[in-house]
């Protein structure tokens, strides 16, 4: 039997993580997660440690743990489990064999402090202004679009529905209340199915083109800059807000080149106004006329328009894919914040890509 783990086994064990490519061990030395202390003991707003107790624990650190549960789909007990378990998590915490692991409560208390103060917005923006002061300014234009993320869908009577549509809450005892989302919405989404080889049905040829499809829960919507392809703004609504009405709030002023790209769901006079005043150029796609073909000038540019604009997609198939995106919690307070750490996790995992970009020439 071997002996307890010496300092130079642990070294070697490390070495060998670097040697593959700890891809955390890359984000720890790009992203300088100090920048977040500030907003971070804010939002905390914790005693000075005159009346004594236990220390708290390091906000950064706990930071950077919200960060893995967004990178890796991570509820609370598994992140727990996985930084007890893995050596690379250890090491992107600064964590050493003998340290105190957070529990998952101390997570929980922590991310709830961030909901209840708001902070998630700020955190947002100082990590932006990071990335511009690096050199990554908003270059190439805006894209903005808008995505659906699920939530656990609601079992609810008639009557709830009812009340809930009204902006009531029902008559539930508090437990069961906890657990009920009046605030996520339904909506529905377009699909698409592949066609099978072989003959179709003319009565089944519709199916073909395009699935009308029930979702449940919330919307990110997001500024995306063309060049870097890194978030710039956001925003989180239930799943049936309107794409079109967020894109005045979600224009970026910093944003150098004056294009706008969008689909035909932010097509209106309102944002062809909205885009006007802010001096900004609209390309976004042309609507189809109502009982006539689309003119030829409209669908050229739109098949233009669409090689550029489909560059958000990539963002949202990350996050969705790898990053495993599903909204979990209860509220919209609470999907903000979850959603507002995707999109923080997705920037740093995409500044990481760049940096090597930068390196490799």
């Amino acid at each position: 039997m071997g002996g307890s783990p010496g300092f130079f086994d642990l070294d070697e064990r490390y070495a060998a993580l670097s040697a593959f490519g700890d891809p955390l061990e890359r984000l720890a030395a790009v992203v300088d997660f100090e920048l977040f202390r500030t907003p971070l003991i804010q939002a905390l707003r914790r005693s000075d440690g005159s009346k004594g107790g236990r220390p708290p624990v390091d906000p950064v650190l706990l930071f950077k743990i919200l960060v893995l549960q967004a990178l890796y789909g991570l509820s609370d007990e598994q992140a727990e489990f996985q930084i007890r378990d893995r050596l690379s998590f250890m090491r992107f915490l600064d964590l050493g064999l003998a340290d105190r692991v957070p529990d998952y409560s101390t997570i929980w208390r922590f991310r709830e402090a961030l909901v209840t103060a708001g902070a998630m917005d700020d955190l947002f923006a100082r990590f932006d202004l990071a990335l511009t002061e690096r050199g990554y300014l908003a270059l190439g234009g805006q894209l903005i679009d808008a995505s659906i993320i699920e939530a656990p869908k609601q079992r609810l009577t008639v009557e709830e529905k009812q009340r809930v549509r009204a902006g009531k809450r029902p008559s539930w005892p508090v437990a069961k209340a906890r657990h009920k989302d009046i605030q996520a919405r339904w909506t529905v989404k377009r699909g698409r199915v592949k066609k099978k080889p072989g003959p179709t049905l003319e009565s089944r040829e519709q199916l073909t083109e395009g699935l009308l499809i029930p979702a449940f829960g919330y919307k990110n919507h997001i500024n995306v800059d063309r060049r870097h392809r890194l978030i710039r703004k956001f925003q989180v609504t239930h799943a049936a807000a309107h794409d079109g009405a967020r894109l005045p709030e979600l224009l970026n002023p910093e944003a150098v080149d004056r294009r706008v790209w969008a689909d035909t769901a932010y097509r209106s006079k309102a944002n062809e106004a909205a885009l006007a005043a802010a001096g900004r150029r609209s390309m976004i796609h042309f609507k189809k006329p109502q009982g006539r073909a689309m003119p030829g000038p409209h669908v050229r540019a739109n098949r233009t328009r669409s090689a550029v604009r489909s560059a958000v997609e990539h963002v949202f198939g990350e996050q969705k894919a790898r990053m495993k995106l599903f909204v979990r919690t209860i509220g919209l307070a609470r999907a903000t914040r979850k959603i507002g750490m995707v999109n923080i996790a997705y920037n740093m995992r995409r500044l990481v890509w760049l940096e090597r970009q930068a390196a490799t020439g």
